[in-house]
């Protein structure tokens, strides 16, 4: 990604940091990297832990499909308590049988694979699972350096207008300004402290998710710390929907075709009697003589034939394929949507970065410089102060959009996204 970058097995991941922020430097020990974030979210996301142990539960049935039917034990006591010779146990024939059944060829290989293909399918689950929510603690990481960024302008933004109360004061001291503007400063600085609160909203929501992403109900970290103005060039689109064949979500449908054929195979395979085979010892008690028996049993598939369960295999294997390009046109939708919003904040960016800013900076400059002798009015300068805010304000937005974006191209590429001629701001 953009932006720092660091190695996360499944995942290149953008490092967002604000590199602008030297007052967040002075807690370094409280501060948090995005190194420092995916790694307490690997370890204790409750979806990925949820995804464990649909793996555990799916390697359970797997070790299930292969186990062999156990044998069975009878005790059969014949003629007894009738009439005549068979009145008591006089004439009893007691006859203990030992049954196996024999399941008929394929039907056990058929689950083995079943099971086998489903396991498959939960550990791509896990991985696709894992890139989405490192994606999304790359996404939060973003915000919350956008909400630091906002919150450091405004901050600037009333420290100027504080500054400038004792040259108002003299101003209207000696005439040459309208007591009036002493309040008109006070208004604008108290409108950009509630916008400053708004910026501390948005950043508490944002560093309460990212907790809840972690395992937590409530931040335990500091500042979000980094080189958060990083960013380049993303590859061609078509470069990106060549590796989107690779995301986990995608290869899990080869594993899900597999399950559901074997499916199908166990369906047909039902009917097919299963053999049940018996021996047994029978003692006379009348002569005291003792004999071994022999018993062969199968069910006579007459009546069903599983026919419905047969048809409902065959349609939901036919519809794997349907499935698996919904899925696709779904993550290519994403794709392109991270994809546009991604070139099209740096274009942004570029322009903010290039021209609007710089301008701005130097109209702010001009305009405090003339106000301090009297040549530009207070409102020529609140107004020159607050295009100076937006232009940074809409910077900060474009940034945490450009990193959003390139989060989410990782997590649908699965692989680092190379950009090009990236440079710090």
């Amino acid at each position: 990604m953009s932006v720092f970058r660091i190695v996360v097995p499944g995942i290149g991941v953008l490092a967002l940091l604000l590199s602008t922020l030297p007052q967040l430097r002075a807690e370094p020990a409280r501060s948090i990297t995005l190194a420092q974030a995916l790694a307490r979210v690997s370890a204790a996301n409750p979806r990925l832990a949820v995804a464990d142990r649909e793996i555990g539960a799916a390697t359970g049935r797997r070790i299930q499909s292969g186990a062999i039917p156990n044998p069975d034990i009878s005790a059969t006591v014949e003629n007894v308590y009738g009439t005549g010779p068979y009145r008591g146990l006089g004439a009893a024939e007691t006859t203990l049988q030992l049954g196996q059944l024999i399941e008929f060829p394929g039907k056990r290989d058929a689950r083995i694979t079943a099971a086998t293909a489903e396991l498959d399918a939960a550990r791509w689950q896990r991985q696709a699972e894992r890139l989405e929510v490192l994606s999304e603690t790359a996404v939060l990481f973003a915000t919350i350096l956008g909400s630091q960024r906002r919150i450091q302008i405004f901050d600037g933004l009333v420290n100027a207008l504080d500054g400038m109360q004792p040259l108002l004061q003299r101003r209207v001291d000696s005439g040459a300004s309208s007591p009036v503007d002493i309040g008109r400063a006070q208004v604008a600085a108290d409108l950009i402290r509630a916008e400053k609160e708004r910026a501390q909203v948005a950043l508490d929501i944002a560093r309460r998710e990212l907790a809840v992403l972690m395992g937590k109900s409530a931040p335990d970290f500091g500042p979000a710390v980094g080189d958060f103005g990083a960013i380049g060039t993303p590859p061609a689109f078509a470069t990106l929907v060549r590796a989107l064949n690779d995301h986990p979500q995608l290869s899990r449908w080869t594993a899900v075709r597999a399950q559901r054929k074997a499916e199908v195979l166990s369906a047909r395979l039902k009917p097919a009697p299963d053999v049940r085979l018996g021996v047994g010892y029978r003692h006379f008690r009348e002569t005291r003589d003792n004999a071994m028996t022999f018993d062969v049993a199968a069910v006579i598939p007459l009546w069903d034939q599983n026919q419905g369960a047969i048809m409902a295999a065959q349609e939901t294997l036919a519809k794997t394929e349907a499935e698996r390009s919904v899925n696709k046109s779904a993550l290519t939708v994403l794709l392109g949507r991270a994809y546009e919003t991604a070139r099209g904040a740096q274009r942004e960016l570029n322009l903010l970065q290039s021209s609007t800013i710089p301008k701005a900076r130097e109209a702010i400059r001009a305009v405090e410089e003339g106000y301090a002798q009297g040549r530009f009015s207070l409102i020529e300068l609140l107004d020159t102060q607050a295009a100076f805010a937006q232009a940074m304000q809409r910077e900060a937005d474009a940034l945490v959009s450009f990193h959003a974006a390139i989060a989410t191209l990782e997590w649908l590429t699965g692989a680092p996204v190379s950009l090009s001629r990236a440079r710090p701001r």
